[in-house]
């Protein structure tokens, strides 16, 4: 008998999860589980906690239709407080596990777990798996990825370089071992997230209202939410709609369930295909695989520099950044006194959302207005957006600081014209600025 533990962690998804079906292989006995890590808990550097209540409204979600899910099947999903390390080496004494499979996080502080693991003797085998290209696929060894996004989006489209197609989920899942760690009457254990009585707020002026039905976390909405976009025909006019600033259908909205892996890119891009194929391809639809190339590249970039990503000074010489505590409360707070930042950083607190336009305008806001840390602004996109993923949020602070690969250096978004452009009768400053 052999007793595997697979641990989801940013791949909270059933269908194209190469690593899920691996352990389904490997393993005569499978025991899904999911750890709350309690850092989560504590505070930042920066005065406020790690995961906000947004954040922990969207996984409640996400979990609970991956619980369903797993448990349609026969299965279940054991739920556990505590850090890593020692919540699965204490499951798998246990359970007599042999191994943990997962997927690999390439992000320093997600590495750490996995080695922590191996140090303590377990078993843990890990698959990349959050991209849509495979890293050895590339026309390039990731070691010599291009620093300019453009070459490595060239690169990959001259070399003709592909997704592969998604993978099926597994048409039968190994039972549950008899013995199981505490759990509540639902069958999962005591320490599970709810998503009906999390504090976040239900804003209605929401752009992504998470709270409802089309738009909740998991990955059968992710699917469903795919068919109505696609369907719609929004599309073929989402490159003249990308940079809206309010409503529900500006954009793809396809981020949230990226960032918890409820979806898998490699579908997303699967079904912009098949739209192309029914609707015809245009600008727009080519722009979706660019801002994928985005996502890719920041997971590449990784790859390639790790923890050098992290440094105050990142990928630059000289010292690291200083910090202005006076004008970062300000303005996460909303109260800078620059009403299109107050309207981007008020949405951003009440809905844990904020539109691609905005946050960059409020990145440069907090690094070259208010002269202030690029990595307290980044720890605040972590703590509040519900499509929080480390390597996006990591990639575009760098960028927008200046301390990455961008060869332009910093990049400072002129307010007053960002404003004049994006909202020029002022109807988004009027509806976070006075209500």
């Amino acid at each position: 008998m052999t007793t595997i533990i697979y641990w989801f962690r940013n791949d909270l998804r059933l269908a194209d999860n190469p690593a899920f079906n691996a352990a389904c292989e490997a393993a005569t006995v499978l025991v899904p589980m999911y750890c709350h890590d309690i850092t989560g808990d504590t505070e930042t550097a920066w005065g406020f906690p790690r995961i906000g209540d947004h954040r922990r409204a969207w996984l409640a979600a996400t979990l609970a239709d991956l619980r369903d899910q797993l448990e349609a099947r026969g299965s279940g999903l054991i739920e556990l407080d505590g850090t890593p390390s020692t919540v699965l080496l204490a499951l798998a004494r246990q359970v007599g596990a042999q191994a943990v499979y997962c997927e690999e996080i390439a992000a320093p502080e997600e590495r750490g777990m996995v080695a922590g693991l191996a140090a303590a003797g377990l078993k843990v085998v890990t698959q990349w798996q959050s991209s849509m290209l495979e890293p050895r696929e590339l026309p390039f060894a990731v070691e010599r990825l291009p620093d300019v996004f453009t070459a490595f989006r060239n690169a990959v489209e001259k070399a003709g370089a592909l997704p592969p197609q998604p993978v099926s989920m597994p048409s039968s899942l190994p039972p549950l071992p008899p013995s199981l760690p505490a759990v509540s009457s639902a069958g999962t254990a005591v320490g599970q997230l709810d998503s009906t009585s999390a504090a976040a707020t239900h804003d209605p002026r929401s752009s992504f209202p998470y709270w409802e039905a089309e738009f909740t976390g998991g990955e059968t909405t992710a699917l469903a939410h795919l068919q109505r976009y696609f369907g719609k025909g929004l599309a073929q006019t989402y490159k003249l709609t990308r940079n809206g600033l309010a409503g529900t259908d500006y954009s793809s909205k396809f981020s949230p369930w990226l960032a918890t892996g409820a979806l898998s890119p490699r579908v997303a891009y699967a079904m912009l295909k098949d739209c192309e194929e029914e609707q015809g391809a245009n600008d727009s639809t080519y722009w979706l695989w660019f801002e994928l190339m985005w996502r890719e590249y920041f997971r590449f970039l990784h790859l390639k520099y790790g923890k050098k990503l992290y440094r105050g000074r990142g990928l630059h010489d000289g010292p690291a950044p200083t910090h202005n505590i006076q004008g970062f409360d300000r303005w996460r707070q909303g109260r800078t006194g620059e009403p299109f930042i107050d309207a981007g950083m008020r949405e951003l607190a009440a809905t844990g959302y904020l539109s691609n336009r905005m946050r960059q305008n409020v990145a440069s806001y907090l690094v070259h207005d208010l002269r202030g840390d690029w990595r307290a602004g980044a720890a605040w996109f972590e703590s509040q957006l519900i499509d929080y993923d480390v390597y996006s949020n990591q990639g575009n602070w760098l960028y927008v600081a200046g301390r990455g690969t961008d060869p332009r250096g910093s990049r400072r978004f002129d307010p007053g014209k960002q404003a004049r452009d994006y909202d020029p009768d002022g109807q988004y400053r009027r509806l976070w600025n006075e209500a």
